[in-house]
């Protein structure tokens, strides 16, 4: 469990800067300069990520079960991963109309991922990894939408055809991860 909570504060921590201190983040920015910034901001994120990888794959080897989540906690799951992957998508695809609309769909996407894995499983690992990443995401969608109000950012209008391969692309991509990827890298399909 050190591995992972150590991890969850590197990884997270980097994270949170911007929700914490943006002015600090801005001024450091600006001082040491952004390849300067990206490099140590990268470097810090693949040592917390490594740590978060290597902790929890030691945590599930001997878990501790906290209740066991009804199976229909495991459908209401696989819905919300599967609109998790549209905004993961929608934060990269230009032009589509689901940015214009949330503003910040890489967030809620982790939102929605690691709420969903904190309704399928009852462990005390996945309550630490997902429960983590679930409070960060919160405090990191208001900080975002904060700063939006502040700077009055402008979220242009999408199109049609950007949003269908928008969703084309998330459920796709769901598809890979549920039906082959989490089995191959994680060792459990989720629809069986």
């Amino acid at each position: 469990m050190t591995y992972l909570i150590l991890g969850l504060i590197i990884f997270l921590g980097v994270h949170s800067v911007r929700i914490i201190h943006d002015d600090w983040r801005t001024k450091t920015r600006a001082r040491i300069g952004e390849l300067r910034w990206k490099g140590i901001y990268s470097v810090l994120s693949i040592i917390g990520l490594g740590l978060v990888l290597l902790g929890f794959g030691m945590v599930r080897q001997q878990p501790v079960q906290l209740w066991s989540p009804p199976t229909a906690m495991r459908h209401l799951a696989a819905l919300l991963t599967l609109i998790s992957f549209v905004l993961l998508v929608a934060a990269y695809v230009p032009g589509n109309r689901i940015k214009t609309l949330v503003h910040h769909p890489m967030v809620l996407g982790v939102m929605g991922w690691s709420l969903a894995h904190l309704l399928a499983n009852g462990n005390v690992g996945h309550v630490v990894l997902f429960g983590s990443f679930f409070v960060w995401s919160v405090f990191d969608f208001v900080a975002a939408r904060r700063r939006d109000r502040l700077t009055g950012t402008p979220y242009p209008g999408g199109t049609a055809g950007a949003t269908g391969i928008t969703v084309a692309f998330g459920v796709g991509s769901w598809i890979a991860v549920a039906l082959w990827l989490h089995g191959l890298l994680i060792g459990v399909r989720p629809l069986g």
